[in-house]
């Protein structure tokens, strides 16, 4: 019974992450319970509990009325310094692009994972950048992947009642 029980733990693996809606300014997303919430200069930063990864979480708004989804998303990417190694893809029916890029100390002792999203609906421009220990990035890759895809535009309020 006792070796049975046993068997079943180890064969679950990683205990499956709990999300929950979070509203970041007027972007919904959804972030793992048991990670914890701070704020410092208007980024948002979700930690996980073991201190292996951590989500970074900006939002701003577009300057110029009118913009178009695509080209909004073209002015965020040339700002970051460089369109190379960014695989563009729809998220919440509006245009977003993900990149994944890894670092390693000098000695190989340790690496770091990072996959960013960055998205624009016109209106809304956000950033989910995603840090993770590189020994747990295909546990952590793939709760990235889960949180990106939860990203939501907030309607307004007056749309709400509709």
């Amino acid at each position: 019974m006792l070796g049975s029980l046993l068997v079943m733990v180890l064969a679950a693996g990683e205990p499956e992450e709990v999300l929950t809606k979070h509203e970041v300014k007027t972007l919904v997303l959804q972030v793992p319970s048991n990670w914890v919430q701070s704020e410092a200069d208007g980024t948002q930063r979700f930690a996980a509990p073991s201190g292996d990864a951590y989500l970074l979480v900006d939002v701003g708004a577009v300057q110029s009325a009118g913009m178009k989804p695509q080209v909004c998303l073209e002015k965020l990417l040339a700002a970051m310094g460089s369109q190379q190694g960014w695989k563009q893809l729809k998220l919440d029916k509006a245009p977003a692009a993900r990149r994944v890029d890894s670092d390693t100390t000098p000695d190989g002792a340790e690496s770091v994972q990072t996959v960013t999203y960055v998205g624009c609906d016109g209106k809304t421009t956000w950033s989910l950048v995603f840090h993770m220990d590189g020994k747990k990035k295909d546990r952590f890759e793939t709760l990235a992947e889960k949180v990106a895809g939860s990203v939501a535009y907030a309607k307004s309020s007056a749309r709400k009642g509709k």
